[in-house]
């Protein structure tokens, strides 16, 4: 399952990679924003897919949008089990494609927060292809440091 969810800034964009995932063949299922709002606030939405996955995080991801992206995943990251990893850039060299596999290879990452107002339509689509065809590499090292982040989340 893949969860989405938006304000106003991203509404548009949410909106065309909702079709573009369900093209392709994922379930998935959008926690708002569900009309464009420019009053409306990113914590209301971005909530609920947090909650979603944070209750199935091996099995579920989400793809948050926002102006910025930042934001949003704050508020993504408030919850247990959340790795959530932000992505903005055009692809160049400020910020290549090539972290969005790392993202996942090493970190786990299960939400995908993007940047509307600073990323294309074909880049972010690119990106949550790379992103969801992108395995957890399993390493040892990679799990270790992923359970020393449980701890911190437990200690809390």
């Amino acid at each position: 399952m893949i969860y989405l969810a938006t304000d106003h800034a991203g509404f548009e964009l949410k909106e065309k990679v909702k079709e573009f995932l369900k093209k392709d063949g994922y379930l998935v299922e959008d926690c708002g924003a569900y009309e464009f709002d420019k009053d409306d606030d990113y914590p209301d939405f971005i909530s609920k897919a947090a909650k979603e996955v944070s209750k199935d995080p091996e099995n579920s991801k989400a793809i948050i949008f926002g102006g910025s992206g930042q934001g949003e995943a704050i508020v993504a990251n408030k919850y247990p089990n959340i790795r959530a990893v932000v992505y903005y850039g055009n692809g160049s060299t400020q910020q290549p494609l090539e972290m969005i596999p790392l993202t996942r290879e090493h970190n786990n990452a299960n939400v995908l927060s993007l940047g509307a107002r600073f990323i294309s339509e074909e880049v972010a689509l690119k990106v949550i292809k790379l992103w969801l065809d992108t395995p957890f590499s399993g390493d040892e090292r990679h799990i270790r440091r992923i359970e020393k982040i449980k701890k911190i989340e437990q200690s809390i």
